[in-house]
């Protein structure tokens, strides 16, 4: 599976961002597409997926925040970031799980190479 993500860049404190990524190549059958981050010196951190046909699930630090949507016809997942904050200032990876998906936390399935979001104050 290869995974271009897309939209990433810089905004001000309070603005706004939308991330995309495309799935492509040999797809049996995507069971969960997500975004995690990875800032400066850290460890890389769940931020939202969505599973086929269940809810979506989101960190709590993005809770209200973030929106996260997915287009099976297409094999797209989106990730709408508001009122954005310098803390969300990382690299953020596109991730597409065909088997177990769960836990979010655990490294499965594919992942892209990531697109910058740089957040000022």
């Amino acid at each position: 599976v290869q995974l271009q993500a897309s939209g990433g860049g810089l905004v001000q404190t309070g603005g706004s961002l939308r991330l995309s990524c495309a799935a492509s190549g040999s797809i049996f059958e995507i069971n969960a597409m997500g975004w995690y981050r990875q800032a400066p010196g850290k460890l890389r951190e769940f931020v939202a997926a969505i599973p086929n046909g269940g809810s979506p699930a989101y960190a709590d630090s993005v809770k209200g925040r973030f929106t996260i949507s997915r287009d099976n016809t297409k094999n797209t997942v989106t990730l709408q970031m508001n009122s954005l904050k310098p803390e969300d200032t990382a690299i953020y990876y596109c991730n597409v799980r065909e088997g177990d998906y769960l836990p979010w936390t655990a490294d499965l399935g594919s992942w892209g190479q990531g697109t910058l979001v740089t957040v000022s104050s």
